[in-house]
């Protein structure tokens, strides 16, 4: 499926660490008051703890799954000290996050029996959806693949120039049309060519107006339909883009946006600017779609692929 090497490098590794650090921060200042004067993990403990992922927006059915999950241990191992906490937490994460994100990559990949792959970006004003692009393209194109974008967020004539700056700041070229234009013929064209330049990755904006589904549902739908007209099975993926920061309005957004559309990846963004970190675990618990990038800083490499034991090794260092 992908073809190159799986290192997370020691780079990375220190920006993912440095990326969490107020969430980490956050989370074990109070987790170590939870503990405070108490050798076993009881009730008390459990209870608190709840409190303590709720307050990190890890969100409430989550928390409940992670804080059974222990109970069953506890109840199963009769005593279980509260030196052993974080090591039971970070190995029920570990296994929730598990079961929706199953690749462990470490580099930015594409299938290699699909050009070109087309993914379409949804998210709503603000999150960092063409930032995120922007960096997405450039990190496709360090992997020497050719990369073509697609300005079809028509709606706001600052989107269209924003992806133009990131364009020529990554060397790719960009198919673009006047503010109010159609949508669907901004994409159709990008498809078309990207087909004529053979290239290997197509990354098509979308607008993010959530203030009626229905146009919404409407508008990606027939991006979908028109693409389909070139590339037979465009696009390949949807990835939702979410601001990290808004915590609950996150899962909201998420919500809103999985009814409108078929989201099949997440991006993760501003980790780096809050403590609410543990939003990552609950979305991709909760919409059981995989997270597949998180942003932890403002540079161009600052976007990593999420990887789910890198990031809990980062959480719990």
């Amino acid at each position: 499926m992908s073809f190159f090497k799986k290192i997370f490098s020691k780079e990375k590794k220190e920006t993912l660490d440095k990326g969490l650090e107020k969430t980490k921060t956050s989370f074990f200042s109070k987790l170590s008051k939870v503990v405070a004067g108490k050798s076993k993990v009881d009730d008390d403990v459990l209870d608190n703890l709840e409190e303590i992922l709720v307050a990190s927006d890890v969100g409430v059915d989550t928390t409940l799954k992670i804080i059974n999950r222990i109970e069953e241990r506890v109840a199963r191992e009769k005593y279980v000290g509260t030196e052993e906490l974080n090591n039971i937490l970070k190995q029920e994460i570990a296994g929730l996050l598990s079961e929706t994100n199953l690749a462990d990559e470490t580099e930015f990949t594409i299938p290699s029996n699909q050009k070109p792959f087309v993914i379409m970006v949804v998210g709503v004003n603000g999150v960092g959806k063409t930032t995120t692009i922007g960096k997405l393209a450039s990190q496709f194109k360090k992997q020497g693949l050719k990369v073509v974008l697609g300005a079809a967020d028509t709606f706001r004539a600052a989107a269209i120039d924003q992806l133009q700056v990131w364009a020529d700041r990554t060397g790719v070229p960009l198919v673009r049309q006047e503010m109010g234009s159609d949508p669907a013929s901004v994409a159709f064209d990008t498809l078309k060519s990207a087909v004529t330049q053979n290239a290997d990755v197509v990354i098509i904006d979308t607008a993010g107006r959530l203030h009626n589904k229905v146009n919404l549902m409407n508008e990606l739908t027939k991006i979908k339909r028109v693409m389909q007209k070139v590339v037979e099975d465009a696009p390949q993926e949807v990835l939702l883009v979410l601001d990290g920061s808004t915590g609950q309005n996150a899962f909201e957004q998420a919500k809103q946006f999985t009814k409108a559309t078929e989201v099949t990846s997440l991006a993760v963004t501003k980790l780096d600017g809050t403590a609410k970190g543990g939003v990552v675990i609950g979305i991709s618990d909760q919409f059981q779609i995989p997270v597949k990038y998180i942003g932890v800083g403002e540079g161009i490499d600052d976007l990593q692929v999420f990887n789910k034991n890198e990031f809990v090794d980062s959480f719990f260092k």
